[in-house]
């Protein structure tokens, strides 16, 4: 079976990039696409039809919700997992009814959130 396609959005460098490492060295995950700018990734969530993103929602724009809509709206088949510093029970709720598949934080071990992102795909 091959392994599901994900696109990371995450502002900060150094988290996206060690996400990247950690996830491409999951046999079940290939990291397809790496941004810091939600914009980009929803361009390249259209042009690459990963089969999951991982989106972190508290940026410095304040556009991780809007850019989870507009996921949710222009990718319906790609599943949204949302990776989060802190909880927020609103943002959660919200998130969860824009259409989130997952709600997580980022203290998360590897193996875990591999398999959250599997799970939410399907895989």
């Amino acid at each position: 079976m091959s392994p599901a396609r994900l696109l990371i959005i995450d502002e900060h460098d150094a988290v996206r990039e060690a996400l990247k490492a950690r996830l491409n060295a999951s046999s079940g995950l290939e990291v397809v696409g790496c941004t810091g700018c939600w914009e980009t990734g929803l361009e390249e969530a259209i042009s690459k039809r990963p089969d999951a993103v991982l989106l972190e929602t508290k940026r410095t724009d304040g556009q991780g919700l809007k850019a989870l809509r507009c996921l949710s709206e222009q990718c319906p088949s790609t599943s949204v997992v949302v990776l989060t510093s802190y909880v927020d029970a609103d943002e959660q709720e919200e998130a969860l009814q824009a259409g989130a598949a997952r709600y997580l934080l980022k203290d998360i071990d590897t193996p875990q959130l591999a398999r959250e992102i599997e799970a939410a795909v399907g895989v």
